[in-house]
């Protein structure tokens, strides 16, 4: 089952975003859920994830900035983007964490310009 990220687009450096994933219940439940992106010629890097039980992590360059949140009754994972920077431009996929590499969708363009 791929994740489907949603909720990117442009925003002036600055501003905010929130991403949403929604992803089944079994996968919810069971799983710490994470966010990844990946800029252009850059490897995909981790975001932010939050375990089963609430407990969050956040990479160094977004740490401060972002927020990532789950909503147990819709199944659903968001990351609250805040002050963005023209380096947070990528592509923003959810997953498991660890990912499973199935679960890779198509991910969500976010872009801010400066």
């Amino acid at each position: 089952v791929q994740l489907q990220a949603s909720g990117g687009g442009p925003v002036q450096a600055g501003g905010s975003l929130r991403l949403s994933c929604a992803a089944t219940g079994i996968i919810f439940r069971r799983d710490n859920m994470g966010w990844y992106r990946q800029a252009p010629g850059n490897k995909r890097e981790f975001v932010a994830g939050i375990s089963t039980n609430g407990l969050t992590d956040y990479g160094d360059p977004v740490k401060g900035r972002f927020t990532i949140s789950r909503d147990k009754a819709n199944n659903t994972v968001y990351l609250e983007m805040n002050t963005l920077r023209p380096d947070d431009t990528a592509v923003y996929y959810c997953n498991t964490v660890p990912p499973q590499p199935s679960q890779w969708g198509q991910g969500t363009q976010v872009t801010v310009s400066s």
